[in-house]
This record gives structure tokens, sequence and C-alpha cells, in this order.
């Protein structure tokens, strides 16, 4: 992965604020520096501002407040078409009465480069999406992914710094979004390409993204590598959005020495934490664990951790994991996650279990 130091701030989103009618703000002094050569994706559900913000850094949408910067210089004066940005889309807006030469070459002509130029640039583009022999079709003749591939290489045939997509996988099947996804990654850190790219598929972020920025409300959640949005949630927003996640409810009893504290749950039981944002004693918590952290072998449970009765309910095979719904602390659909290895047990529905945890792998959030 390329590094993701922004100092040097090429794409700026400084207290940037949207608002459509005047009162409502879908963007709330937004403040974000993207690194050259950066891929960063804009994660998030629908209406939590992110798409929002990638149409006013294209320049289609205008910032009701605040400055968005390239490369050092303000761009909200700035149209579209001559912000230099290549765009993929959903629909990939290809142009139908056109050849898929044509298609790449329309983006050339618009910055006045000659017939030769263009054509070189053109074949280079074409091989780079692995599509060297379809310049003469039209888009009608091209399956999905195929459109999909003319569509990433128009966007960067004129060798953009800043390429924008807008959830440019929504349309494919699971086998070509997954296999298109390597690809977009692997073009964008080969050609040191800085791209921001929004989705509201957690998996596409996790897998694509040297930084996610996680939207809900108009604000940034959290920003961080996807290991470390993943692993270390800082609020029961990003705990639930990111991944799956089992959430028990309960209050803090006590804060103890270091970043630990004890919560008694809605049932009565006992659990250590990590204390994430919480800060006192009687204050409500949602305790975050995700499936795969959770431990039944007592042989794997870690000494002085805090164990809870367990039920299971449902035993499914997924092939390669083992997805085990049990009944804990009066929450029916808390999950756990083992790996199908030669040795391991299959829970069945019924039975009794004690399963455990690291407490610092268990997330006291806010409730």
């Amino acid at each position: 992965m390329t590094n993701t130091d922004t100092n040097d701030g090429f794409v700026v989103f400084d207290r940037v604020q949207k608002s459509y009618d005047g009162e409502t703000l879908v963007v709330k002094d937004l403040n974000l520096a993207i690194g050259r050569g950066e891929f960063l994706t804009m994660l998030g559900p629908s209406g939590s501002g992110k798409t929002t913000c990638l149409m006013m850094l294209a320049g289609f949408e205008t910032a009701t407040h605040g400055d968005i910067l390239l490369g050092g210089t303000p761009i909200n004066n700035i149209p579209p078409h001559k912000r230099g940005i290549g765009m993929v889309f959903q629909n990939y807006a290809l142009f139908p009465h056109m050849t898929v030469a044509e298609n790449l070459a329309f983006p050339l002509e618009v910055r006045g480069l000659g017939k030769s130029e263009r054509e070189t640039k053109i074949k280079r583009a074409l091989e780079m999406v692995q599509m060297g022999d379809f310049g003469n079709r039209r888009p009608a003749q091209l399956s999905g992914g195929q459109q999909q591939r003319i569509a990433l290489a128009r966007a960067l045939v004129f060798e953009p710094e800043l390429v924008l997509m807008d959830e440019p996988l929504g349309a494919l099947d699971k086998q070509l979004r997954e296999h298109m996804q390597f690809e977009i990654t692997r073009l964008a850190h080969e050609l040191g390409i800085t791209t921001v790219y929004v989705t509201h598929d957690q998996t596409e972020a996790l897998t694509m993204s040297d930084r996610v920025a996680v939207f809900d409300d108009g604000r940034i959640q959290q920003l961080d590598p996807p290991d470390v949005l993943y692993e270390e949630p800082k609020n029961s927003f990003v705990a639930q959005f990111i991944g799956e996640n089992n959430t028990l409810v309960g209050e803090v009893v006590e804060m103890k020495p270091g970043d630990l504290c004890v919560v008694r749950l809605d049932d009565g039981e006992v659990i250590d934490a990590k204390a994430v944002n919480v800060h006192e004693v009687g204050q409500r918590t949602k305790v975050s664990i995700r499936p795969e952290r959770v431990e039944y072998n007592k042989e794997r449970i870690p000494e002085g951790a805090h164990t809870l009765h367990a039920e299971v309910l449902e035993f499914i095979y997924m092939g390669d994991i083992f997805r085990t719904r049990l009944k804990v602390a009066g929450n029916d659909e808390f999950i756990i996650k083992t790996r199908n290895a030669p040795d391991q047990v299959r829970l069945k529905p019924g039975q009794k279990i004690e399963i455990g945890w690291l407490p610092q792998d268990c997330r006291a959030l806010d409730a």
C-alpha cells in the first residue's frame, strides 16, 4: 500500500459545509486532508453526506461554506471540466453512439491533444484495463464488466492526478465485483493516482483503501486505515456499521487502572471491557465484541477473563467458517465465528457452553 501521510494535503476540505435548503446541513464542518497517491474511501449509509462531498470535490455541487483545495489551490469557483479530475460513475456514463476508442478520445479532444498523441494514450489506457482489442466496439456490444473497464480507462486516459469513483461496482455480480476491486486498487497504486472512492459496501472499503472515512449524519465518525477501523471502532455507530459485531448493553460499575472498566450487563452478568468512550461509574454503555474474538475453548480463554454462560441456538456451516448463534446475557443474536479446521468442534443447538474473550477485545462504547 502507498503511504498515507497527509502532510502534503493534496486534497483538502477545510471547514466545508453544505445545505440544499439554507437550514439543514447535509455536510457539517468537514475537515479532511487526503495525501498524494492515497486511496481514500468515503463509506456510510444513504444520506450520510459521502456522495455530496464527492460531488463538491468534482464541482457538480458548490460548498455552502468553507474551502476545497487541490494541490494547495482553492477550487470552489473552478468549473468541473477545468479541475482535471477523472470520474467513474455506477452507470458508466459512456456515450452509446461512440465506439470505445471514441469514448476515450473525447476527454483528450476536449484538452486539445493531437491525433497521434490521442491514439497513443488510448492504446495505453485500453491495455491498462486489458481491453486492447475492443476499441472499435460500441458500449451496447460489451458486458457490464467490460463497460466498467472502459469507464475506468476513460477516467485514466488523460492521466489525471485525482480520480473520483461513485459506487462504480454496484451493478456488477459478486465475483466480477471482487475481481474489479483488486484491479482498481492495483492500477491506482501502480500509477500513483490519488483516488477518492464512495461506497456503502463495507467489504469493498476494507479491501481497497489506504484509509476509510466513515460518514454518518453529515460528519466523519472515524477516519483510519481499514484494520484500525475494524479492530478499534471509536463509537457505537462505527462498531455496528463496520463488519459483524455483537452488542451487550449495561452500566459501568467500576473504572479500573489503565483503560479497563467493569460493566454490569442488564441481566446482572459482570464483564471486563476496554473503556473507549465511557468515563465514569453509572454511565450506560454498549459493549462491542467481534464474533471471531469470542472463545469457547476453555484452553484458549485467557486467565482472569470474565466468562459468560451461553446456549447454542443455531449452527451454520459456511464452508471456510462455522457461524454459531448463541443466547448470551439475554441477547438471542450473539454470533461467534470459528475457522473450519480439522479439529474444530461443531456446536449443536441446545448445548450449554461458557464463552470468554480478552478484555482488550471487548470495547465499552457510547450507549
